[in-house]
């Protein structure tokens, strides 16, 4: 059964930061349980929140910083995707070639 990560958007992740910051008399760890997210999920968005001038990243598909990123990221996926369909040819090959 494969993990799936569960994916915020960037306005939740916002409002999160908010959050904290509007209840500093709830600790780190009751901010995270209220908002239904991960301890250390919730203090990543903070530091990101902090150090990228108060914007969160969003990870994700289709959310790249620069057109050069989006297309660096397509040539790698075409990239493993082709490495993958050749080492299943040499696989074919040396079965059916015994």
């Amino acid at each position: 059964m494969a993990n799936k990560q569960k994916q915020f958007d960037i306005q939740l992740k916002k409002d999160a930061v908010k959050f904290c910051e509007d209840h500093p008399d709830m600790i780190h760890a009751e901010c995270a349980a209220k908002l239904g997210v991960g301890n250390s999920t919730l203090a990543r968005w903070k530091w990101e929140y902090k150090n990228n001038n108060n914007e969160v990243q969003f990870r994700g598909s289709g959310n790249f910083s620069s057109d050069l990123e989006k297309e660096n990221a397509r040539l790698r996926r075409e990239l493993k995707n082709t490495q993958d369909a050749l080492e299943i040819l040499k696989k074919a090959i040396s079965i059916l070639g015994d």
